[in-house]
């Protein structure tokens, strides 16, 4: 057995590091002794519990333990394994019948292999024309579960064929209509369905420089620099800056974790998040043709989010100064694979935080806003996700995704328009879909008894008391209950959910807390009794409500690979527990509906998806009200000027 590594974890919930993973790997293998049939699905850190993390003084050691599922393909069986790195043993085993676990990476490639070299494969390409195998590009996509025994008996994928004209062409521009169907476990095509269109969409899209002509030459540099450095620290995973503290995290399966966020109020630490984090996503597309009516993707628990991030060194993905971490996971061998700079943290101008001009004296006060971004950008196949969250100075914190990357597309026979889609190019349309991401926020608002409010603002009844009729009122709705809290934005109230601490009163004698202010969002077109829909019940609704249970993770259960439905928020909110001055989470899902338009091709421009975590009587005022000004710059104030608060019209 290896020696057991020196921990270089600086915080109890820091990722696992490269030594780390490599000493779990080589515990578990030795102890169960795994053959070349089992491999490791994921090995990330399993969080201690809370009250571990909350007691933390950075003296007593830490005790380090890694979370593994493993697949053994021969048996197609699960196992899940903890691995107690201080004492250097597998302190928990069990088998887990009956599901299939998130889709490895060398998986999607092995698959791509083994479909290019499938006899049935070949053949099917061969009706559509004379065409090299070794151009075709196959997407793995999992197959779902729509009711056949394959489905609940074999570990399988439906993966989606495309053909470049050479090795470097956009390839998602010539869909094939040829869907092989793959036992994962055995690598080989099963069967291959194809559709009825007999061709190949005709015009190439391209968007690479060297194939798309000269660059624009309007476009004039920015210059971002920051002389005295960056405003935030790193130590270790630990990130500070400004009145915020918080510690960085990332997994295989959700990425990008936000821990233990607390906002430092003259001089006392307010905790206000205990972790943040992607819980799941779905992708259904609403075009029931044969070739796009199984398409429903979760792209967290099928696929990982965190395997599948970028390497953002190239330094095009963020600008200013910037800092990076790496993240450690292992390929389905057990062998450390780290993604290079998986993560980046940097500082940006976010336009003016606060100004007031008194037209009586002709004096202005205003006051820049700066934010601190942190970020990750994975892509699934053919679709990119950037994920952002966002750490303001007046006690915001803003959660974002970002969707670009390129369309799934299918083949219509030319002179034919789509009924549920948009064409984008010759015999090609882009199917109309939503993608629904659900968020897991652990509150600790002020401590770790919180409280969900629903408020909805309506109008005063007319009245003596409302004599101008034109009165209205917040009212407040206690969510006592999983089913009470199950909600649904709406916008003829300007609904929003505040989370307090009925416990910690402000000066005004107030529940402190915060809100989320919904963004854009929208209902899932699919039927309730669609099988998308019975897998993925959490994107039914909005809200969602839930006791703290270290279990309970991830919104759609946590394997829906194949998963005929019914696990995950729908199942476990059913019990109906209390939620009321409890340790509580929060859900929230937020849906984009995307008709695609001509504009989206060949590449999306970026679409902005996200919600806000707004102080509602958290602070007595306003908490950036004591920013410094800012230093005069040429052309943004007067010459007489020497801050950014003068005189009217200066600023």
């Amino acid at each position: 057995m290896s020696p057991q590594p020196m921990s270089q974890a600086k915080h109890p919930l820091e990722p696992l590091h490269p030594a780390e993973i490599e000493a779990a790997v080589a515990i578990v293998k030795e102890e169960k002794a795994l053959g070349r049939f089992d491999r490791f699905v994921s090995v990330m850190l399993k969080e201690p519990p809370k009250s571990v993390v909350l007691e933390y003084d950075g003296k007593a050691p830490i005790d380090r333990q890694a979370a593994i599922v493993l697949l053994n393909n021969a048996a197609n069986a699960v196992f899940e394994a903890v691995v107690s790195l201080a004492q250097r043993k597998v302190v928990s085993w069990k088998h887990v019948p009956g599901v299939q676990p998130t889709i490895m990476l060398d998986e999607q490639i092995e698959c791509e292999e083994a479909v290019k070299r499938s006899p049935l494969f070949r053949e099917a390409l061969a009706r559509l024309g004379d065409f090299d195998p070794a151009l075709v590009m196959v997407d793995l996509w999992s197959v779902g579960h729509f009711g056949a025994a394959e489905e609940t008996e074999l570990r399988l994928a439906r993966p989606l064929c495309f053909l470049r004209a050479d090795a470097k062409e956009n390839g998602y521009a010539r869909p094939l209509g040829i869907m092989p169907v793959v036992d994962l476990n055995r690598m080989e095509v099963i069967r291959v369905e194809e559709a009825a269109y007999s061709s190949i969409p005709p015009m190439p899209a391209h968007y690479t420089p060297d194939r798309i002509g000269p660059p624009r030459s309007d476009i004039k540099p920015i210059s971002i620099t920051q002389p005295e450095g960056p405003g935030f620290t790193l130590d270790g995973h630990r990130l500070r800056w400004q009145s915020w503290d918080m510690n960085v995290g990332f997994n295989s399966r959700e990425g990008l974790v936000i821990h233990t966020v607390s906002y430092d109020d003259q001089g006392v630490k307010r905790p206000v998040l205990y972790r943040g984090a992607l819980s799941e996503m779905v992708v259904p597309y609403g075009d029931p043709s044969p070739s796009q009516n199984r398409k429903n993707a979760f792209d967290s628990g099928e696929y990982g989010i965190g395997q599948l991030a970028n390497s953002l060194e190239l330094g095009c993905d963020c600008v200013g100064y910037i800092q990076y971490l790496d993240a450690a996971m292992t390929n389905s061998k057990g062998e450390v694979a780290v993604i290079k700079n998986a993560i980046c943290i940097h500082e940006e101008d976010y336009g003016i935080l606060w100004k007031h001009t008194d037209w009586r004296t002709n004096e202005v006060e205003v006051r820049r806003s700066r934010r601190l971004v942190v970020s990750s950008i994975s892509t699934v196949a053919n679709y990119e996700y950037g994920f952002f969250w966002y750490f303001h100075q007046d006690g915001n914190i803003e959660f974002q995704i970002k969707l670009t990357g390129i369309l799934s597309v299918g083949c219509l026979e030319e002179g034919s328009k789509p009924a549920y889609g948009t064409m984008i190019a010759p015999e090609l349309y882009a199917p109309n879909h939503q993608h629904f991401f659900n968020v897991r926020l652990d509150f600790q608002i002020d401590g770790m008894n919180n409280t969900v409010y629903e408020v909805d603002t309506l109008a005063g009844a007319p009245g003596p008391d409302n004599p101008m009729n034109n009165a209205f009122y917040a009212r407040a709705t206690k969510l006592a209950t999983e089913r009470e809290a199950i909600r649904d934005f709406k916008f003829e109230t300007a609904r929003f959910w505040k989370i307090v601490n009925d416990n910690v009163k402000n000066g005004m004698n107030a529940s402190v807390g915060y809100k989320i202010v919904p963004g854009e969002n929208c209902f899932p077109f699919a039927a309730p009794q669609s099988s998308v829909m019975k897998r993925a019940g959490f994107a039914q609704h909005h809200l969602w409500v839930t006791p703290f249970d270290e279990n309970e993770m991830y919104a759609a259960g946590n394997y829906p690979n194949q998963h005929p439905g019914g696990d995950g928020l729908a199942g476990w909110t059913q019990r109906d527990r209390s939620v009321d001055n409890t340790d509580i989470v929060v859900w929230y899902t937020m849906g984009h509906n995307h008709i695609p338009r001509p504009e989206d091709w060949p590449v999306m421009p970026a679409a902005y998806i996200g919600f806000l975590l707004k102080p509602v009587g958290f602070f007595g005022a306003n908490p950036a009200i004591n920013l410094p000004s800012s230093a005069k710059k040429s052309g943004s104030c007067s010459a007489s000027a020497n801050s950014c608060h003068s005189q009217a019209g200066h600023g």
